[in-house]
């Protein structure tokens, strides 16, 4: 007989949900252990012994983790379904031939690196915000802004908390790791963030004036953007074990950006556009 195990474990590692959207199913009464309504996060089951049900549906115990990498073209909502009726990146990802769910989001006009998986465990562990895992992103910008003002987004700024007119107020962001990496009239930068807020590199942009025309993700934790725009491919082992390891809470200190980072100097990137090798790689990352 196998220990008892807390419910909202037993339905992530099924691969229904999250841990975290396991917990409200939990709350909002729609899980039962033999015939039981559950309404208490603390209670625990047998998994091989106990029938457990989601929405009248019988668990039927863990299923085999799945870790796709999907480079998410715009015009994809990051959701299961969309009531305004725009293709999501489920549609991307049916040829997997597995029921999985995307880790975090990128809104719709954003596109790049997106990992999907069933395994609850991991997802809630990399969307946790003690886990400051690292995001990267190059970042298109409308006009150039001042040293001054990256400099207000690499030491942190504040922003809308929600949506635009939502009234949710304003909140400080993190330090963020920010390098010219293509000067132009609308230059491209590299953004390496360790939160992850609703739109939060267009609205820092937006602070300091200037608008954000194109959002592409290249990098998530250990991972680096390796598949054409709207492929998919199954994460080796040895990858899933780094972006477990990246997903372990760290202190404070250790999760702040390194100031020598962000005060990388914007002539020596342009200097390195120069050679050949890199600007074949921000070509083939969309960098034109």
């Amino acid at each position: 007989m196998s220990e008892p195990v807390r419910l909202q474990k037993i339905i992530a590692q099924a691969g229904i949900v999250s841990r975290r959207k396991a917990e409200e199913l939990i709350l909002n009464g729609r899980v039962q252990v033999n015939g039981q309504t559950i309404t208490e996060l603390g209670t625990k089951a047998d998994p091989e012994r106990d029938h457990i049900r989601v929405d009248g549906k019988l668990l039927h115990g863990a299923q085999q983790h799945r870790y796709l990498m999907l480079n998410k073209p715009k015009g994809y909502v990051t959701t299961a379904s969309d009531p305004e009726g725009r293709p999501t990146v489920m549609e991307l990802v049916r040829q997997a031939g597995v029921r999985v769910y995307p880790v975090g989001r990128l809104d719709y006009g954003s596109e790049g690196l997106l990992l999907l998986t069933n395994d609850g465990e991991l997802a809630n562990a990399l969307t946790r915000a003690a886990a400051k895992v690292e995001k990267v992103y190059l970042v298109k910008v409308s006009g150039k802004p001042s040293e001054a003002g990256i400099n207000q987004l690499r030491s942190g700024i504040m922003i809308e908390r929600g949506k635009p007119g939502s009234r949710e107020g304003r909140v400080m962001t993190a330090p963020a790791e920010i390098k010219l990496v293509r000067d132009a009239e609308n230059p491209w930068y590299e953004v390496t963030l360790i939160e992850g807020r609703n739109r939060e590199i267009r609205k820092m942009f937006e602070e300091i004036g200037h608008h954000v025309e194109k959002i592409r993700r290249v990098g998530y934790g250990p991972l680096t953007l390796d598949v054409p725009p709207g492929e998919v491919r199954e994460l080796l082992q040895g990858e899933v074990e780094a972006l477990r390891k990246a997903a372990r809470p760290k202190s404070g200190k250790a999760a702040a950006v390194s100031p020598a980072k962000q005060t990388s100097k914007p002539k020596k990137e342009s200097r390195d556009l120069s050679k050949g090798s890199h600007t074949r790689t921000l070509s083939h990352r969309g960098v034109k």
